[in-house]
Formats: structure tokens, sequence, C-alpha cells
């Protein structure tokens, strides 16, 4: 706790606590039960049945990272592994249960991080017990709704996940001024995702040089802790910068120019956002400045907001660097690949709930009102978002909004779509060697999730090494040209002979409602009684 005393801040209003509040706010059961409501607020929002975004890329090279031999036929499962602290604290459920056990394991853990980590922060600003509930529902609907270019913080496990909590909990030791225990926070977040942890250590240096600068009883910046932290951090940055360093400077110049103007600009390329985009993201970031004007009198919250401060300004640095690919575009591809608006899509609406927390925790009424209407459009915005998944009532990554495919379609037919993929991937499963090669359809993502089978190729899966992502890039052109909609397979014989023998891929599965029903090629599923509306297997031609 805070050695800072009870006191009522003349601006802020009663920020920090009666005696009493402090005092409950110690109470371990008191901790442990706000943590399992933010945990069930994290479930309500994103228990979506797995896999969730990114879940069947991250979790399958993780089982692949403990066991080489599943999926070793898959480019994406095989490739040179960045995340290894990931894949290694979480990897090694996928050997005792399935996927989707792991993935269940795996966001409780996470969300419970995350949880512990807000409570904390929480209690070191406002040292009263449940305040942390207000900030994780403005933070929820803020980084939805007001985000720029695409960052989430509460889904399903991932990398960040983990990093973002360390990042809470390095951001509740920075407001009390503890700096050294910021440092390996920070770091043990970079080991987890270094672009996280990485962008968060700037933000923080940031804010020791706003806040500490002229005082008197000034904290030092270099001291043992803060090489602690980055000795801790290469367990993040190491197989990173690994990535690169196996391709040459000619393959690295082009997977950089790949992975930021071709597979990954939405999130990296400001001209790609959309213009609602920019518009929300003003809102929220007019909102947050102008909340915590209110609080210019409170230390600890003016450290809050210098960190956010400092994400702004990775984000600004990335706007501008926007501009350089009309004068150098390898240049401009190879700094805007490490994703310089993450860190700001994520602290802006933290810092708004912190801002509207206090107001609620003011007794000036007009102040409070303000933040009771803020925290009341949160809880509308979360409420819809909750509601919409649970609806739908299958996994994100198979619905057909999230793969671009008649998006409007009804939820039952949806539905009907997610039972037709899982019957596929079962019989791919059942019919096939476990070192079989599948070309899938483009709009798919999970196919080694249920199938545990490799897969040629898909727009989900990009590798990261540098290598792998070129190799990525000429079989998506070479399987899915822009002449066949980058979505259809080719049909003429030679390419599909061409296919089998380049990736010893046998089996072809087709999404019927594009392809049709009627192919050239020798069916093997649905047959002899077998019903998929949606799918079906053919062989390619004999060699």
């Amino acid at each position: 706790m805070s050695s800072e005393p009870a006191m009522i801040d003349p601006v802020a209003g009663n920020l920090h606590g009666s005696p009493r509040s402090i005092r409950e706010d110690r109470r371990p059961i008191g901790c442990l039960v706000e943590v399992g409501l933010l945990v069930m607020l994290f479930f309500v929002y994103a228990g979506d049945p797995p896999p969730m975004v990114n879940e069947s890329h991250y979790l399958v090279k993780a089982k692949n990272y403990w066991q080489p031999d599943w999926c070793a036929s898959d480019m994406l499962a095989s490739s040179a592994k960045a995340h290894v602290t990931f894949y290694a604290v979480f990897g090694w459920l996928t050997q005792l249960f399935s996927l989707s056990t792991t993935a269940w394991i795996g966001r409780f853990v996470g969300w419970t991080m995350l949880a512990f980590g807000l409570q904390q922060l929480c209690r070191s600003l406002f040292q009263r017990p449940y305040a942390s509930l207000a900030v994780a529902t403005v933070w929820i609907a803020g980084i939805e709704y007001g985000n720029l270019a695409g960052e989430w913080v509460v889904g399903g496990i991932e990398a960040k996940v983990p990093a973002y909590g360390f990042v809470l909990l390095g951001l509740s030791e920075m407001v009390r001024r503890r700096w050294n225990r910021v440092w390996p926070l920070l770091g043990l977040a970079s080991a987890f995702h270094v672009l996280t942890g990485g962008w968060s250590v700037v933000a923080a240096a940031f804010a020791w040089w706003i806040t500490e600068r002229g005082q008197p009883d000034r904290r030092p910046l270099l001291t043992p802790w803060l090489f602690v932290g980055g000795a801790i951090a290469l367990f993040g940055l190491l197989p990173a910068v690994a990535l690169t360093l196996r391709a040459g400077s000619e393959d690295s110049a082009t997977a950089a120019r790949i992975y930021t103007y071709y597979r990954l600009r939405h999130h990296l390329l400001p001209a790609d956002f959309a213009a609602s985009w920019y518009l929300r993201h003003a809102v929220l970031l007019l909102a947050t400045f102008v909340a915590a004007y209110q609080f210019r009198g409170d230390a600890k919250m003016v450290r809050a907001g210098a960190f956010t401060l400092g994400a702004v300004l990775i984000a600004a640095t990335g706007f501008l660097l926007g501009y350089l690919p009309s004068y150098d575009p390898d240049l401009a591809a190879r700094l805007l690949r490490y994703y310089w608006f993450r860190l700001s899509d994520a602290a802006v609406p933290l810092m708004l709930g912190l801002c509207i927390a206090g107001m609620l925790l003011d007794h000036r009424s007009t102040t409070f009102r303000v933040g009771l209407a803020g925290l009341a459009l949160a809880v509308t915005l979360v409420s819809t978002s909750a509601y919409q998944s649970a609806r739908l009532k299958i996994p994100p990554t198979v619905s057909n909004d999230l793969l671009g495919y008649d998006a409007g379609a009804p939820v039952d037919r949806q539905q009907q779509v997610y039972r037709d993929w899982l019957a596929v991937c079962r019989w791919a499963r059942l019919s096939s060697p476990s070192d079989e090669v599948f070309l899938t359809p483009r709009h798919q993502q999970t196919f080694k999730w249920y199938a545990e089978r490799g897969e040629v190729v898909n727009w989900k899966d990009v590798p990261q090494d540098a290598k792998s992502l070129l190799e990525w890039h000429r079989r998506f052109q070479e399987i899915f040209p822009r002449r066949l909609g980058h979505i259809r397979v080719t049909i003429r014989y030679d390419d599909l002979r061409q296919f089998r023998r380049r990736y010893g891929a046998r089996w072809m599965i087709v999404d019927q409602r594009i392809c049709g029903d009627r192919l050239p090629l020798v069916r093997l599923y649905p047959v002899a009684g077998e019903r998929n509306d949606t799918f079906a297997v053919y062989e390619l031609p004999e060699l």
C-alpha cells in the first residue's frame, strides 16, 4: 500500500478515500471478490466459444512448440516462434488438454492477471473498493468503439494479454512513485509481448521525465532495477530479433513490405484507417483530455496521465511515419511494422475510465453526474456487444462477419455453416494421416484447430519470420490469384497437379457457396448418404 496518508484533494475530490475505506480495501477477501467480479465482467463480454481472434494462431503454434511433430507439415505451425515466453508458459497445457480447454484455462488466467493488475492500479489511485469495475467497463467500451488501429485487450488468450496484466501492475507502482518496481514489471510484459511491453517502457520513461524533473526528491531513472527489467525483456526481444536476422537484407526488406503494405495494413498504415476510425478516436481523445484536466491537482492521476500522453505521442510519431511511404517505402515499411498505435488504443480509454471513476467518487454534483453519464454510456455499449456475441453462439473466428463473406447472413444460417465446417474438419481428421496437407478455403482460419492437419496456405495464418513470410506470400498469390478474386481456387488440372507435386497436397476442401457443388474432380466428401450443404472435399488430379 501507498505510504501517503488518506486525504481529500481540493480539485479531484475524495479520491484517496477515508481511513475506513483504506482498511476495507486491505482485506484479502475484498480484493478477491473484486478480482472475481472483474473476471465475471470479462467473461460476460468476451466469453465466446473458442477459438477467439488469434487463439487459433497462438495456441496452434504453442502446441507445435511443445510437440514439434504436431502439424509439422503446416508452414505456420512449424515456422519460427516469436512469442517463446508465451508458448513456454501456456503451451504445455496443450499436452494435457484439448485446444478449446486450453483456451478456456488460458483466458481465465489472462483475465485474472488483467483483473488483478486493474484492481491494484485502482487501489493505488483511489483506495476505494470496487472502483475498478467502473474503470473496466469504460476501458472495454472505449477500446472497442474508440480504437484507431484495431487493438483489443479483453478477449481470447494470446501473448499480449498477460503482457497487459504486467503493464497494469507496472502502472500501479508508477502512480505510487515506486519506479524501481515499474521496470521489472514492464520487463515481464516485454518478455511475453515485446511490443506491448516495449512501448510501455517508452511511455513510462516519458512519464518519469515529466513527473520527476524538478522534484527535490527526484527518483533516479538509471538504477539497477532498470537493467533488471531490461534483462527480463530479453526473453521477448531476442526471439523477435532472430526472426529478421535469419534472412538477408533484401529478403528482410521485401518481407517488411508484405507485412506492412499487404497483410497488416489495417493495423499499421495510417492511410488505410477509415475516416470513421479517426473520428471516433478523436472523440475519445478529446473526452479523455477534458476529463483528465479535472484531476491536474492529483499527483497520482498526473503520473497516470503522463503515461497516457507518452502513448499518444508514440501514436503521433506513427502518424507522421505514415507520410514516409511516398518518399522511402522500404524504410517506411521497416518502421511502421512496429504497431505504433497499439499502446495508445489501450492507454487512452484506460485513462478515461480512471477519470470517470474519479468523478464518481467526487462529492460535487455536476462532476458526479458527468461521471455517471459516462459510465451509463459504457455499460450500454458493453451490454450491446455482449448480447450480439451471445446471440450468434459460434466462435468469432468462424462468423461470416470476421471471415468477410456473406456477413449479413441470418444467425441460423451462420450456425449451420459452423456445423458444416466442424463436420468437414472431423472428416479430414479421421480420414487422413497426421502429416497430411490440405488445400483449404482462403477465408477459413480454424482448420488446424479442428482437423489437426496442415494447410498449404490461408489468409490469416501469416508467419512472422522473413523467410516464411516470403513463402507465405508466394503461396497465397499462387493458390488465390487476383484473377480469381483472391477467394477462389483454380480448377485447372495442370495447376492442381502442380499444387499436388509442390506441396504434397492430395485433397482440397472447397466452400460450395463460392465454388459451386459440381467441380470436375473426384469428390470424396460428402458421399454415400453424408450431408454437408456448405463444404466438400475433392481429390487433386493424379501426377
